[in-house]
């Protein structure tokens, strides 16, 4: 929408603020200024305007005004907006578009184009790509518009599609089509580029050249009317073409009017063929004459235009793959043409009658040509012609009975045979073209649907020339051509809207739509009822032009005068003169008639000398092609014969049937069932009837497809020269190029109907979809409904759902109507919603690829987590195999097991391979099969294709057959019955001629008796004499009286007669005059019933951009809250990043102090690691020390040895338990998260729920405010109405009073202005005088006398009535003082309703806020959790560290002691070490008392959980205890059940989960018992050992005792730190450890305790054996024991 200026503003409110308007006069239109004048100062029906040119003052008649438009709309760009729709105001539009050189405009659905007879620069590949893909709402009107639409309707619909052009000729009607085919060709493009525009521009340079002539209105008009067929693929893309002709205007070559050239490609040939191509056609000498009139230019610039455009042709031809052979064999047949011309043929009678060449050297030139002999194409031209011309005037071929036909019927020249002859040869010639074109753009590619461009040639009428010949039978024939094209856009504009809007009840107030043009295509095409039948005589029944010059052809003795006769007897009167009273008149001459096409609108004048010839079949044009195929010359022959096997020609009449695509085939089916269905297949041989069944197939064609018309408009009509060729291309206009011939414009519009077509588009329903196809169209527009109805749902009403879907819309009431199966819109609705589907659509499509790449990402992540874990795993697995790899067994498991796996894999290999080559073999076999059977279904496709085609054009022949032999059977027996009629009829009349001759010699004989008698006696003869002559003088005086009487009557009777005729006269004049008057008025209602239609859309206009502000008011306050509460949401944000930031705070410092004890437990190592060394230096001083003091440092190093494995094997139990912490924490980790969503889940459903019921809440309470404030304005009006009934009290009671003093004034007032009216009554009688009084006068007086009567009883009445309407206010105001009282209670019922339910959202609200507060602090726990045990991770790392530097010191300390085998260790050392060891420990319990913290932390987050899901339930049984309140909310209420369902599956699932813990922990319990037993058992053991041994003390043999005692205490302290024991049995255990720990404390010196190799001996129970190595323990048991193998991670 554009921002207007001030300016334009201001413009626009003065134009608003003056009438302005159309004057509308002969010359066109000028604009006024309507004048406002005084009422009575014009008389009734005149206005005064002022005109804007020149600022005279004009009186006109209403009739002659038409209301204008702002300025803003003169360049619109779609007449359909128009404000006011009129004649003057589309000119207006169109003249001042043209002028700006916009030659497009919409006009509604359609395109106008007004022809700028120049090139203008708007049909570039850069304008063709600012069209591809646009919708036609968003591009400016152009020719590529209407292909766009087109193709994107075929894209989206699937369904064929053509394009229309209308118009007169010389608009330009070829060249759009041009424009047209290489826009859809160029956009769309083609597989392998096979059609390109340099081939489309040849295929029209050749279409050019072989079927465009000038004429008298067009330097380059189509004489022949053609569809290019463009058929499309799957995706869119050109996959063949082809070209359709038909009505060739063959007789061109030969025969055409004055002033007037042949077709294009002579005048080329012969100026721009080569010295060898004229040598060999013999074009070195061109004749001075010809009988057909081809001369070449004589101009020397004409000479140069022709030869560059043969040059072009060849070269068009080359494009297209012409070969050299076939362009020899055209312009060979040309020639011959030419020269068949040049030879000419003799005038009748010449050499008694003999037909034959003029001059016979140029004959010879053109047999040469043809390949044929000088005597063969004199017998084709000129032979045969009687038996051929009576076989044609004989019905349907038949051989006639009646002898030779008569001779004015059969009767040729020479010069008619050799123009048949020429024309034949021309039409083979140019079929022959359309099918080289057609081999060059067909493809054998699958096509999915077509579409159609149809070009015709248009409207022709000479008087446009100013010539004043009579149109021809060829230019009949486009007229017609065009009139049914009329009709077409009639029935798809009008006929099929009404229509639809019928079957849809649909009502729709629309003025009157005239009839189509369908009767001048009557005049022309109507076929009557006998037309099967076998007969030659005249029928009485209506029939066309066309039936007529078949009938008349064929009967002897029939001209033209007689068909002219017969068809004004069906059509027309003979008097003529009228156009308005019917479209067929006679002309001036007896040949000539006019007949009225385009509604009336253009009358063109046709002479119809000479057409019967059109319907005789003259031998010698089908003769032409049996002589192109019997040539001499190969490439004419080899083309033709070629030819002859296809059929590429329908009936001699339609050219370019090749095509071998399935649509291809199916257009020349509808077209051969065209002319083998019904009275077709009868007369398809017809000449003239082919015109007829031509068109027919072109319009049943179109009429298959989605039709989209464009309407061509000629700007001005100028003769052209007959010599002179106008430049049409390429030339720049001179300065008069842009101006408008209003006259022809307005005949052209109103020819066409626009305005017509316009208003039904403004006013109607124009677009339409069907309800199941608009719902799953638009339902992306309305999300709320899916969310409501969901996903899956099921339509049941489709009505009912598309009502809904528009009421969400929140559309217009008047843009929108429901019919019974589709959904009807106004103009643009449908685009403005296909306009927000596509943003709605790309939103979609972005949010949808915003997900996409999310969860992309979350994978990767995901996976970068897994190739991290795995890359742990791959680097803990290298250490472990480090360990592993010096062993033997793993070396020879590791050598074994490739060798294994290689064979297995070989096998396998080898298996797969000969799985893989029968697979290839079974593979080929089947391609060798599926090609087969595909060529196999081609070719049997192809055949069934023919074979159907064969087998419908043999049903449509049989069926037209019976049809045929119906008609005739049912002839006979009408012809027979009629017979017998007659018969009897005639035996009848012979009876009573016999009995009347009888009579008659009876009577003769009487008179001879009489008269024998009489001479016999004379007396009683004088007697008869006396009564004879009395009886003669009484017939003459009757026979005087008689005639007396009669010229009596006579007289009188021819008075009343020339009465009558006067009086007729007077009735045909008063009708005439009432006819004017009612077309004036019917013109003045049209007139105004527009204005009011424009009126009202505007209106609609102004209602629907209201109600669009209004959804953009409440669109921004929503948005303004949105943004309030979006303001709202991020300050609290803000303040819970300010609290979050001051939790991190306080988390940074304590991780801070953390960082620092870390920092000084680092230093006092250092320090003791620095004592180490000293002490060590200590020990290299003490070399001087005795054995015994050795051998107590051995005994120490075997201690710390042990002491040192052992705390390796904690190590290796704290690197376990790490790694179950780990897992741990990963589990935490998942249980955390999955916890963390369906927290959030929950806390999203609850969001929705809560924010359900506010909404729902806030619906009640706004409810309750509008019931409160009607409520409130109902007591405002009860009190304003008891305060005005107590005013109308006391005005009643003053009048009540007052009335009778008010009702005698009034009354005096009416009998003064009685006086007064009778006082100017008098006045004007006496005016007047001898004429007799003015009833009307009269009349008004007695009606106001009568008013005066009537208003002094209604006073009497009034005063009655108020007396009751006093009665009734008292009991009025008891029943306001009842329903008072009543709503006062109701409003506190409702203020206390709201009270409660304001409290209830409170306290939900409450809820909602602590459950929020729970579930962040919980979240923070968890994250507090998880960054606990990374920190225990860290520290456990740090203690691995720190054991791999002690195990370093250790080995240094033992390399140390090999050399330093006397020296001393004192005790601080051990004790040193000891402590270390308790440290560890200490930090071992420590660590395992974060676990069960972290564990308890669990815990309490389950609780936790717990507790919410409790709350939850709480929430839900609330809900469910307010259901009755919120009826609404029942769906949402049910699908919250449903999750309940699935928690408690959950919530099942974890206590099944939890059952099983338990009942591990059970048994590990009871494990832990029978050990614990075991170990009891042991001790007690030891006890006994410990009393054997202190017997024993003395003994040397105790060394294996004590150590085995010392493996025991080892293990049990490796047993405790492992198991953590709290029981009794675990006191009394370590008592007994202390004891003998004390028992071995005192014999820790003795030297018997140390092996040969210094080392401590391993103890282990008799019968076991261990093993130990790196992450890998191994028990073996010798007697019967069982093997234990464990992996220790």
């Amino acid at each position: 929408m554009t921002v207007k200026t001030e300016e334009q503003i201001a413009a626009e409110q003065a134009w608003y603020g003056s009438e302005k308007v159309w004057l509308v006069h002969r010359e066109g239109f000028s604009l006024a200024t309507v004048v406002k004048t005084e009422a009575g100062a014009l008389p009734e029906g005149r206005l005064r305007v002022q005109l804007e040119h020149d600022g005279s003052v004009l009186d006109v008649d209403e009739d002659d005004i038409e209301k204008a438009n702002p300025p803003s709309l003169d360049r619109c760009e779609d007449l359909a907006a128009l404000l006011y729709l009129n004649e003057s105001s589309v000119m207006h539009c169109l003249r001042q578009r043209y002028g700006g050189n916009l030659i497009h405009c919409y006009a509604g659905p359609n395109l106008l184009v007004i022809n700028p007879l120049s090139t203008p620069s708007m049909y570039s590949e850069k304008v063709m790509h600012m069209f591809k893909g646009c919708r036609r709402e968003d591009t400016a009107p152009h020719i590529y518009s209407v292909a766009q639409s087109a193709y994107r309707n075929l894209l989206t619909t699937r369904q064929d599609q053509s394009v229309v052009l209308l118009g007169k000729s010389g608009s330009g009607k070829t060249t759009n089509c041009q424009h047209l085919v290489q826009y859809l060709v160029s956009i769309a493009g083609s597989t392998g580029k096979i059609f390109s525009a340099e081939k489309w521009q040849a295929v029209y340079t050749i279409l050019e050249a072989f079927g465009n002539s000038s004429t008298s209105i067009n330097t380059n008009a189509s004489r022949f009317s053609h569809v290019v067929s463009l058929d499309f693929d799957q995706a869119g893309q050109v996959a063949s073409a082809s070209i359709q002709t038909m009505l060739l205007e063959k007789l061109r070559v030969s025969r055409r009017p004055e002033a007037e050239s042949t077709f294009n490609v002579f005048y080329y040939l012969l100026a721009g063929a080569d010295s060898s191509l004229r040598t060999e056609l013999h074009f070195n000498h061109l004749a001075e004459s010809s009988a057909f009139g081809i001369l070449p230019h004589s101009k020397p610039e004409d000479k140069q235009r022709a030869s560059q455009q043969f040059t072009k042709l060849q070269a068009a031809m080359k494009v297209l793959g012409v070969s050299a052979d076939e362009q020899k064999a055209l312009w060979l047949i040309l020639g011959a043409v030419y020269h068949l011309g040049a030879a000419g043929a003799t005038k009748d009678g010449h050499e008694a009658g003999r037909r034959q060449f003029a001059r016979h050297e140029w004959a010879q030139k053109a047999a040469y040509l043809l390949g044929c002999s000088l005597e063969e194409l004199s017998s084709a031209i000129f032979k045969q012609q009687a038996k051929g011309l009576q076989h044609s005037a004989s019905f349907r071929g038949a051989p006639d009975d009646g002898g030779p036909a008569d001779g004015s019927g059969s009767k040729v020249t020479a010069l008619e045979c050799l123009e048949a002859m020429a024309s034949g040869l021309y039409s083979e010639l140019f079929t022959l073209v359309v099918s080289l074109i057609n081999r060059a753009l067909k493809s054998s590619q699958h096509s999915l649907c077509s579409l159609l461009v149809v070009d015709t040639p248009g409207f022709q009428n000479p008087r446009w020339a100013q010539q004043q010949r009579g149109a021809t039978f060829e230019e009949l024939c486009h007229n017609y051509t065009q009139e049914r094209l009329q009709t077409l856009f009639h029935e798809r504009t009008f006929v099929h809207e009404l229509d639809r809007y019928k079957e849809e009840n649909i009502e729709l107030a629309l003025e009157d739509i005239e009839s189509s043009p369908s009767l001048s295509v009557a005049a022309v095409d109507q076929a009557s009822a006998q037309a099967l039948v076998r007969t030659l005589a005249r029928t009485d029944e209506a029939r066309g032009l066309l039936w007529l010059m078949e009938e008349e052809a064929v009967q002897p003795g029939g001209t033209e005068e007689t068909m002219l006769d017969r068809l004004f007897s069906y059509y027309g009167s003979a008097q003529g003169g009228h156009k308005g009273a019917s479209l067929l008149l006679r002309g001036d001459r007896p040949h000539l008639f006019l007949l009225g096409h385009s509604h009336g609108t253009d009358w063109v004048e046709y002479d119809t000398l000479g057409w019967l010839s059109h319907a005789k079949h003259n031998p010698a044009s089908q003769n032409a092609a049996t002589l192109l195929q019997d040539s001499q010359k190969k490439n004419i022959s080899g083309l033709f014969l070629g030819r002859a096997g296809g059929a590429t020609v329908l009936s001699g009449s339609i050219a370019g049937l090749e095509g071998s695509s399935q649509l291809a085939l199916r257009r020349a089916t509808s077209m051969r069932k065209t002319f083998t269905t019904g009275v077709a297949a009868v007369k398809k041989r017809s000449l003239c009837i082919q015109v007829k069944l031509q068109v027919d197939a072109l319009i049943d064609m179109v009429r298959r497809s989605k039709v989209h018309f464009v309407h061509c408009l000629l700007p001005k009509a100028e003769p052209v020269a007959g010599g002179d060729l106008r430049v049409t291309h390429g030339e720049s206009p001179d300065a008069g190029l842009m101006t408008l011939d209003v006259g022809l414009l307005r005949a052209q519009l109103r020819g066409s109907k626009l305005l017509d077509a316009l208003r039904i588009y403004r006013q109607g329903y124009p677009d339409h979809m069907v309800f199941s196809e608009f719902r799953r169209r638009f339902d992306v527009l309305a999300p709320q409904l899916t969310k409501k109805h969901g996903r899956h749902y099921i339509v049941t009403d489709e009505k009912r759902a598309v009502e809904e879907l528009l009421e969400s819309l929140d559309l217009e009431k008047s843009n929108y109507h429901m019919g019974l199966s589709r959904v009807f819109f106004r103009a643009g609705t449908l685009s403005r919603l296909e306009e927000q589907r596509d943003v709605q659509t790309r939103r979609n499509i972005t949010m949808f690829q915003a997900a996409c790449r999310g969860h992309l990402a979350r994978q990767a992540f995901k996976k970068r987590k897994i190739q991290d874990l795995a890359i742990r795993c791959i680097q803990k697995n290298i250490k472990k195999n480090g360990g592993v790899k010096d062993w033997p067994w793993w070396k020879l498991f590791t050598t074994v097991r490739p060798l294994i796996e290689v064979q297995l894999t070989e096998e396998q290999i080898r298996g797969k391979d000969e799985e893989i080559q029968q697979l290839k073999q079974r593979l080929e076999k089947v391609e060798k099969e599926r090609n087969e059977l595909r060529l196999n279904t081609d070719r049997l496709e192809s055949r069934i294709t023919e074979l159907s085609s064969e087998l419908a054009d043999e049903r449509n022949t049989g069926e037209s057959a019976s049809q045929l032999l119906e008609t005739e059977t049912s002839e006979r027996l009408r012809l027979e019955r009629d017979m017998k009629d007659l018969q009897a009829k005639f035996d009848s009349l012979k009876k009573q001629t016999e009995s009347m001759e009888m009579e008659v010699m009876e009577a003769r004989l009487i008179r001879a008796s009489e008269l024998n008698g009489e001479m016999d006696d004379d007396d009683t003869g004088g007697e008869w004499r006396l009564k004879y002559e009395r009886a003669i003088r009484e017939i003459e005086f009757t026979k005087k009286r008689l005639q007396q009487e009669s010229d009596d009557k006579l007289e009188a009777e021819q008075q009343s007669r020339r009465q009558l005729e006067r009086r007729i006269s007077d009735l045909q004049a008063d009708s005439e005059e009432t006819q004017r008057t009612v077309q004036q008025l019917k013109k003045k209602s049209q007139r105004l019933t527009a204005e009011l239609q424009d009126t009202r859309l505007h209106l609609e206009g102004q209602q629907s951009r209201n109600h669009d502000l209004e959804k953009k008011q409440r669109r921004f306050d929503s948005e303004l809250s949105a943004v309030q509460e979006e303001v709202q949401r991020e300050k609290s944000l803000r303040e819970k990043l300010a609290r979050e930031k001051d939790v991190l705070s306080g988390d940074l410092f304590s991780l801070r102090q953390q960082l620092e004890d870390k920092d000084l437990e680092v230093c006092a190592v250092n320090l003791k690691l620095d004592q180490l060394d000293a002490e060590l230096q200590d020990l290299n001083s003490q070399e001087s020390k005795d054995e015994a003091s050795l051998a107590k440092m051995k005994k120490q190093l075997r201690d710390l040895e042990a002491k040192v494995k052992d705390q390796e094997e904690e190590l290796d139990e704290q690197a376990g338990t790490i790694q179950m912490l780990e897992q741990a924490k990963l589990r935490l980790e998942m249980e955390t998260e999955r916890l963390r969503q369906t927290h959030s889940k929950e806390i999203e459903n609850k969001d929705d729920e809560v924010e359900e019921i506010r909404q729902s809440c806030s619906k009640k309470l706004k409810q309750m405010e509008v019931q409160l404030e009607e409520e409130y304005d109902e007591k405002q009006k009860v009190l304003k109405e008891k305060r005005e009934l107590e005013s109308k009290l006391v005005s009643a009671q003053d009048q009540v009073r007052g009335g009778d003093l008010e009702t005698e004034k009034r009354l005096k007032k009416d009998l003064k202005r009685t006086k007064a009216l009778l006082a100017d009554a008098q006045i004007m009688l006496d005016h007047i005088k001898n004429n007799a009084p003015s009833k009307r006068e009269i009349a008004q007086l007695k009606n106001q006398l009568e008013e005066s009567e009537f208003t002094c009883a209604a006073a009497v009445k009034a005063r009655k009535s108020m007396e009751v309407e006093i009665e009734d206010l008292h009991v009025q105001m008891e029943d306001i003082s009842k329903t008072k009282q009543a709503l006062e209670e109701q409003l506190s019922r409702l203020q206390r309703e709201k009270n409660d339910l304001q409290s209830r959202m409170e306290e939900d609200q409450e809820d909602l806020n602590e459950l929020m507060k729970k579930h962040k602090a919980a979240v923070a726990q968890s994250a507090q959790n998880l960054a606990q045990i990374s920190d225990l991770q860290a520290q456990l790392e740090d203690a691995l560290r720190e054991k791999q530097d002690v195990q370093e010191k250790l080995q240094a300390l033992q390399s140390q002691l090999d050399f330093q085998e006397q020296s001393m260790v004192e005790k601080s050392l051990v004790g040193r070490q000891e402590a270390r060891s308790r440290e560890l420990e200490t930090k071992l319990e420590f660590e395992k008392t974060q676990v069960k913290r972290l564990e308890s932390l669990v815990a309490r987050l389950k609780e936790n959980v717990e507790k919410l899901t409790e709350e939850r339930d709480q929430r839900s049984s609330c809900e469910n205890r307010e259901k009755e309140q919120n009826k609404r909310l029942q769906r949402q209420i049910r699908d919250v059940k449903e999750e309940l369902a699935e928690l408690a599956k959950k919530e099942a699932e974890a206590s099944r989960k939890k059952h099983e813990l338990e009942m591990d922990i059970e048994s590990l319990e009871a494990a832990n018992q029978s050990l614990q037993a075991d170990l009891k058992l042991a001790f007690k053991r030891i006890g006994d050992l410990q009393a054997a041994i202190e017997d024993e003390m003395e003994s040397d043999d105790n060394e294996d005792l004590i150590n085995s005692l010392q493996d025991m205490v080892t293990k049990y302290q490796k047993r405790k730190s492992g198991t953590q024991g709290d029981s009794d049995t675990d006191s009394e255990v370590e008592d007994r450890i202390d004891g003998v720990k004390s028992w071995l404390s005192k014999n820790k010196g003795s030297p018997k305790n140390l092996s040969d190799d210094g080392s401590l001996k391993s103890s282990s129970p008799p019968g076991r054996t261990r093993y130990y190595f790196d992450g890998y323990e191994e028990e073996e048991e010798d007697e019967g024991g069982s093997a234990q193998a464990s992996f220790r991670s």
